[in-house]
């Protein structure tokens, strides 16, 4: 069974769509089968994502993006400096 990856913004509004169930009477596990999303995918998501608004998720991808594009700087210039320490034992 090929698996969906759901974006972050439609687990946020799902995650909000079994809290308003919630609310009206449903227990929570119904409401989270009636999504069509497993229990465990549920805790999970309420874990990473939950009280977490379209702002602030947006804001999280902006810093999920820089911190991927700094991890990739250091370590070019790691790697560059092992290069030029390798290069420097060579020529002495």
């Amino acid at each position: 069974m090929a698996t969906k990856r759901h974006k972050p913004e439609e687990i946020v509004t799902k995650l909000r769509q079994v809290e308003g169930l919630v609310g009206q009477g449903k227990a929570r596990v119904d409401a989270i089968r009636e999504l069509r999303i497993a229990e465990q995918t549920y805790y999970r998501w309420r874990k990473q994502y939950g009280g977490m608004g379209t702002d602030q998720l947006k804001e999280l991808k902006r810093l999920q993006k820089e911190d991927e594009r700094l991890r990739k700087a250091v370590s070019d210039l790691t790697l560059d400096k092992l290069i030029l320490t390798e290069a420097a034992r060579g020529n002495v």
